[in-house]
């Protein structure tokens, strides 16, 4: 009875230890012989830009031209996911583009909910968040509040550039062009930011009325 009793307790975790190897492995991911994670997919597809190690952390935008170029301002939406930091420029249930983002920080977060572009801008700046300056144009806050932060006298405030801005709600929260942190991590002040090369052509194929699934 000792016997069967140890090579069950064996038995157990050793399956225990498969178990937590392969819920560490991207999905579809292979093993070979020797150990090694090989990406089962063909290179260029979307299936292998997903089952690499590095996504979603990753800072690439993936396209399928294709797709992409069927796609317009009567036929897409965007899908945001919080989770992944990830947005996607959909033409129905294809994915045109898949492309890092960066959401609102825990204070400041963007809130999930369907929603449909209010208004287009491409040269667009923030009312309340940007830089103050003082007299002689140097930044004494670089993260300012123009609603509860003071101007020095003869200084001004220069609202932070929103460019290709694609206005959410009424109360300032859009998808524009943004910095990322490397970390990808949130860290807007609720608005979506997106890369500079990726964004403007979102903002071609998108119109006032489309819809924006945050979630």
């Amino acid at each position: 009875m000792n016997s069967l009793r140890i090579i069950a307790q064996f038995t157990a975790a050793v399956a225990t230890l498969l178990l937590a190897s392969c819920a560490n492995q991207k999905p579809g991911a292979q093993v070979t012989k020797d150990g090694k994670t090989v990406n089962p997919h063909p290179p260029g597809t979307y299936d292998h830009f997903k089952a690499e190690p590095t996504y979603p952390k990753t800072m690439t935008t993936w396209k399928n031209e294709d797709v992409l170029s069927r796609t317009h301002a009567g036929n897409s939406s965007i899908r945001i996911s919080l989770e992944m930091q990830r947005g996607f420029l959909m033409n129905g249930e294809e994915v045109a583009m898949d492309y890092p983002v960066s959401s609102g920080v825990p204070s400041r977060p963007t809130p999930p909910g369907t929603y449909y572009i209010l208004e287009k801008v491409v040269d667009k700046r923030s009312n309340k968040y940007g830089r103050i300056y003082d007299a002689v144009g140097d930044v004494v806050n670089g993260d300012a509040d123009s609603t509860t932060d003071a101007i020095p006298e003869g200084g001004k405030f220069e609202g932070a550039p929103m460019r290709y801005w694609m206005r959410l709600t009424n109360d300032g929260v859009g998808h524009h062009i943004g910095p990322l942190p490397r970390s990808r991590r949130p860290a807007s002040h609720a608005c979506v930011r997106g890369p500079s090369a990726t964004i403007p052509i979102v903002y071609s194929k998108v119109k006032a009325g489309t819809r924006v699934v945050v979630e």
